[in-house]
């Protein structure tokens, strides 16, 4: 390794990956250096179990280095993460604000999907958030670290289940003996949104003189909430629009308003001849008085868009500290520790709830009546039914839907306290390079209730008594309203792991090429996983003795979850040099996963009880990884692997019992055969209910594992000094994926509208209801493939500077999966890319970043662009009432199908200056979106948050964002 050549230490760089993302070019003046390179230390690198020299390789190992970390103007690590080109697929902020975030941001490799990107803290896994491997990135604290390496490829062999896309791994600072200051301000130039950081840390000893170091870093930062209606391109969900040269609004309003709309239907002789609805307020004024209200028909419809998050308030707090020792030169003890507290506090649309006065079996004929609300019902209502043709008498049901305005905008703040500890021996043994840890993560998840959800018992009893009228305007009804207002936990999830690893690594035998490395180890995990519901989430039921409350805006439906599981693994891997120039790897693991053990005896949804004890199946399964890198001549290194992978069921897929999965997307109801008694339930396009479960079955009704094959080709070449390019293609199928039918499927295909969905009494709205059951099966087969490039410019010394050009991206091929279709007992291709896919997910043909840097003596001056290519916007029919004409005359006109609305591409600029005009202290200042650009339109009303009019997991809605970082070392 000593005396290389700047082609030669090129080329392993870049084999290391550090060129992919493209951020490397401040170290690029080192590399034009001819001077004589030192022996390099034996390091372990992700995606391999040998320790050796860090720049070899067989596998596309991506790394970010501190530097390059604070080139992209980030300040947390999901922003880091969603900056990378491979990255797609993940969970953002955003989709806390009502689209099932709770709280969580996640990382994907290419799109395949959270649950299969394994993450990684110094190598070793973290507490998931859930029951699977995935990972809760805000967790970390980007202020401790010092790089990250992607491994886009496959690593079940190596790291086991979960690590089917790849393997994102963060490493944290060690060894550090300097004092360090650092914060950073981002002020949008519009309102909201604004952001801050700070960071200190200080470290004692160093590790090769003093033989100890020990490291304390803390840091803080936190984002303020950015509105709705603090962006133009947001704050309606009647936003007009130009589409073929004619004008259109999205239709994302609600018939769940304030003052409540009255749906009564009308029975004469057994048969329903008449369905109107009418609102007290537009009735006896002829106009909606409310906020965000206005009419329609009848009705008043609430533009809930306008009053949501576009991103959610963030805090973090975390304490990273470390300590490491030399008990010899041979042996090595070290001790880390992360705390973190991390609060998502997101707020959507105040309650929207339906509720019932009363109800008519159809089957039997008996009414149901919810006695609280009749008085105001009587008193409001009744005498209004006149003008629309009803006679109060013939009225067989009488629905409300109702918006809680007066009691606030719901608000829930995700909680996340975690714990990580490690604790570890490297040694040297007998020719062994031998490393042994024990890992304890854990963390806690809370979600608390701030605003806006109520009591339904004191609510329904500020009703009966005359306090509170929900038909009608009334004065001073927040206050009214105040003691049913819910200030209380909702649900509280615990998920622990403790794991115990080895693992062991040393020179085999003789080849010509060199000594053969053999390494091999051994681990063993036991997960926990506790779920805690509120009572009131829980609602009335066999599992809830004496209580009879339910919740007003959410759901009443939840069930708690107490279950463990242990699996254990080892592997194998052999690196052979078969000649100087040719090298390959071979690795096998095999892996056992235990039976769950289900430790609670809980009801599920309906009264059923679940027993106690083991369920689900068990499984087990032996993976491999072949690969081999190639160096024909100094300038060109060609590699490739294949490989197989395997995922075992999650203990929620397996242990959950039936219970209620919030509200589905807008769709038109299914085609009941007449005398259906669900037919009666269909309320037109709307939001129906769904319940999901897990599937506790055994042998071949039960879940089996899901199964992979990975394989990678690509080459790095330099044909002169200043320039260099790599490509990597991969491929990876998955088979037996285990997920739920989509809602459109279950909504749009008669056969599984008929076996899953069903009639379900709703204990909130007190009345039955059209719900859809969603079971976790194995029904999926996928298919990705894509490239992955980066080529770099260096332009070298000129007056102004050392200039540097570096572009990096992934170019999507295939992203198809083979589901259930339209047609029974037959499998469906659903391609995906450049598309708004049946799960409400896009996956972009061309993600890409160009990075311009001009290096003085003193400043380093950075343009960079990022692009994501445009895709086909969510498609409507006129039965989903999502998008409507404009009228000449400016107003909202008819339901129209809009199928072929395009989402524009997203191009945005970002300029950086990082100055040391001071010793010890650096400056840096930049401008995210350099041009303002606004996110391109889209017309989808699912998928990822209630944001309207974009679609907040791909765009940045902050627009033109200033910053600045100060950073001091003493």
């Amino acid at each position: 390794m000593m005396n290389e050549t700047v082609l030669a230490r090129s080329l392993r760089t870049m084999y290391a990956g550090s060129a992919v993302i493209g951020l490397s070019l401040l170290a690029l003046p080192a590399l034009a250096q001819q001077a004589a390179e030192p022996v390099m230390q034996r390091v372990e690198i992700t995606g391999s179990s040998i320790k050796r020299i860090a720049a070899e390789g067989s596998l596309p190992v991506q790394t970010l280095t501190r530097a390059q970390i604070e080139q992209t103007g980030v300040n947390n690590v999901a922003d880091l993460v969603a900056a990378l080109p491979a990255m797609q697929g993940f969970i953002t902020s955003s989709t806390s604000v009502n689209g099932g975030g709770g709280g969580v941001q996640t990382a994907s490799v290419h799109a395949i999907g959270t649950q299969y990107t394994l993450v990684l803290l110094n190598g070793r896994r973290m507490a998931p958030y859930g029951t699977g491997s995935a990972v809760n990135l805000a967790s970390i604290p980007l202020a401790a670290v010092e790089r990250v390496e992607i491994l886009t490829d496959g690593a079940s062999t190596l790291y086991g289940s979960d690590a089917i896309a790849g393997v994102v791994n963060f490493i944290l600072k060690k060894n550090q003996r300097d004092f360090n200051i650092e914060a950073t301000a981002n002020i949008p130039q519009e309102k909201g949104g604004k952001s801050s950081n700070f960071a200190i840390s200080k470290g004692w000893g160093d590790l090769d003189t003093d033989r100890y170091n020990v490291l304390v870093a803390y840091s803080h930062d936190q984002q303020k909430a950015l509105n709705a209606n603090q962006r133009e391109f947001a704050k309606t969900g009647a936003r007009k629009f130009n589409h073929n040269g004619k004008e259109f609004a999205t239709w994302q309003t609600s018939i769940n308003s304030t003052p409540a709309n009255v749906e009564a239907i009308t029975q004469v002789g057994g048969v329903d001849n008449q369905d109107e609805v009418l609102n007290h307020d537009l009735t006896t004024t002829g106009k909606c008085s409310s906020p965000n209200t206005f009419s329609r028909g009848n009705a008043c419809r609430f533009d809930y868009a306008s009053t949501v998050q576009l991103l959610p308030e963030l805090k973090r707090d975390s304490i990273f500290s470390s300590a490491t020792m030399k008990l010899s030169d041979d042996t090595t003890v070290f001790a880390e520790m992360v705390l973190s507290k991390f609060s998502n506090q997101a707020r959507y649309a105040p309650a929207a709830q339906p509720l019932t006065v009363f109800s008519t079996d159809k089957e039997t004929g008996v009414r149901t009546t919810n006695a609280n609300y009749i008085g105001a019902y009587n008193s409001t209502i009744a005498p209004l039914l006149s003008t629309v043709g009803i006679v109060p008498a013939d009225v067989s049901d009488a629905y409300l839907y109702y918006r809680g305005v007066d009691a606030g905008g719901r608000e829930d703040k995700y909680k996340t306290d975690a714990v990580h500890v490690v604790l570890g021996m490297q040694t040297r043994l007998g020719g062994w390079d031998m490393n042994a840890a024990y890992t304890h993560s854990q963390n806690k998840q809370t979600d608390l209730a701030v605003s806006g959800y109520m009591s339904g018992d004191k609510f329904e009893e500020l009703v009966r008594t005359g306090a509170y009228n929900p038909f009608r305007l009334q004065t001073g009804a927040a206050a009214i309203l105040a003691p049913a207002v819910l200030h209380d936990v909702l649900q509280t999830t615990r998920s622990k792991i403790d794991v115990v690893n080895a693992s062991a690594s040393r020179e085999a035998f003789s080849l010509p090429g060199g000594s053969a490395m053999l390494g091999v180890g051994a681990d063993f995990t036991r997960q926990d996983f506790k779920d805690d519901p509120a009572r009131i989430l829980i609602g009335p039921g066999p599992g809830n003795p004496g209580w009879t409350d339910v919740i007003i805006g959410g759901g009443t439906g939840s069930q708690a979850l107490d279950a463990s599981r242990n699996n254990w693994g080892a592997f194998s891997e052999l690196l052979m040099p078969i000649s100087k120039t040719l090298e390959s790897t071979a690795a096998v693991r095999y892996d056992s996963y235990d039976a769950v053990d289900k430790k609670n005896i809980s009801y599920d949804i309906k009264g059923v009880p679940s027993p106690a004890g083991s369920v689900g199946n068990s499984s087990s399964k032996a993976t491999y990884k072949l690969a081999a890198r190639w160096t024909p001549v100094q300038t060109l290194l060609v590699r490739g692997s294949y490989g197989t992978g395997f995922k075992a069921p999650t203990m929620n897929q397996i242990a959950d019992p039936l219970k209620n999965g919030g509200s589905s997307n807008f769709f038109p109801c299914p085609t009941f055969a007449p005398g259906d008694p669900r037919l009666t339930l269909c309320r037109g396009s709307a939001e129906y209910g769904l319940l999901t479960s897990g599937n506790a079955l055994t042998g071949d009704a039960g879940l089996k594992p899901e199964t992979s094959k990975q394989a990678t080709i690509g080459f790095r070449v330099e044909p002169v000094p200043s320039v260099s390019f790599g490509l990597d293609m991969w491929d990876v199928k998955l088979k037996n994926q285990i997920q739920f039918l989509s809602q459109s499927l279950l909504f749009g295909r008669q056969d599984l509208a008929d076996k899953y969905m069903r009639s379900y009494y709703d204990p909130i709205q007190k009345s039955n209801v059209l719900v859809a059951e969603q079971n976790p099966l194995n029904l999926a087969n996928s298919h990705y493939r894509g490239l992955d490039w980066d080529t770099t410019w260096r332009v070298g010394q000129t007056p102004i500077g050392a200039l540097a050009v570096n572009w990096t991206g992934t170019y999507m091929l295939k992203a198809e999966q083979s589901v259930p279709g339209a047609t029974a007992n037959v499998l469906e291709t659903e391609r995906s890319i450049g598309r708004f896919d049946s799960y409400n997910n896009v996956t972009f043909r061309v993600i890409s970043r160009v990075v311009f840097t001009l290096k003085g003596e003193k400043t380093l001056h950075s343009l960079t662009t990022n692009y994501r290519s445009g895709y086909h916007d969510q498609p409507f029919e006129v039965s989903d009432q999502a998008v409507r004409a404009v009228n000449p005359d400016g107003t909202i006109g008819a339901v129209v199908a809009m199928t072929d609305h395009d989402v524009k591409r997203y191009v945005t600029l970002d300029y950086q200056l990082k100055a040391n005009l001071v010793p010890n202290l650096t400056l840096t200042g930049g401008i995210k979106n350099l041009l303002d650009k606004d996110p391109p339109l889209s017309i989808r009303n699912a998928g990822g948050g209630n944001q309207v009019g974009y679609d907040g997991r791909y765009t940045d809605p902050l627009g033109r964002t200033f910053y600045l970082t100060a950073n001091y070392k003493f």
